[in-house]
């Protein structure tokens, strides 16, 4: 097995619904993202893929929340905007993207959502 791991950043504002806290309040972060890919073997020139084209389609799905109020985005609308669930926002959307990239030789393995230097929430999908 063979991992490459990206990173990005995003700046964003949202507000926690029904959290009773400070974070109910609109506030921002500029978000600090980790995407770790992986495939069982490496392509015909000994590479999992390129790192450029991973932070390209990295910072395609970043620009779809990058400067926005996230509350407002439709993903967010039945899901409440916390690092969870922008890890798990970026995820599905970042694998499909390196599925058809990669013709589904390689697979995302986690996302990391960095809110500030300290605190993270990481999403994945357990798999056989």
């Amino acid at each position: 097995m063979f991992e490459l791991k990206v990173t990005n950043r995003f700046a964003a504002a949202h507000n926690l619904r029904e959290f009773h806290g400070r974070c109910e309040n609109l506030h921002g972060h500029n978000w600090f993202v980790e995407v770790r890919a992986r495939a069982q073997e490496l392509d015909k020139i000994g590479l999992v893929m390129d790192f450029g084209i991973l932070k390209t389609l990295l910072g395609e799905v970043l620009d779809l929340l990058d400067h926005k109020y996230l509350n407002e985005l439709e993903y967010f609308q039945v899901d409440n905007v916390s690092s969870e669930n922008i890890a798990r926002f970026i995820f599905q959307r970042v694998s499909q993207r390196v599925t058809e990239v990669s013709e589904g030789r390689v697979k995302i393995y986690s996302v990391s959502a960095w809110e500030n230097e300290s605190s993270c929430a990481t999403y994945f999908e357990d798999r056989p």
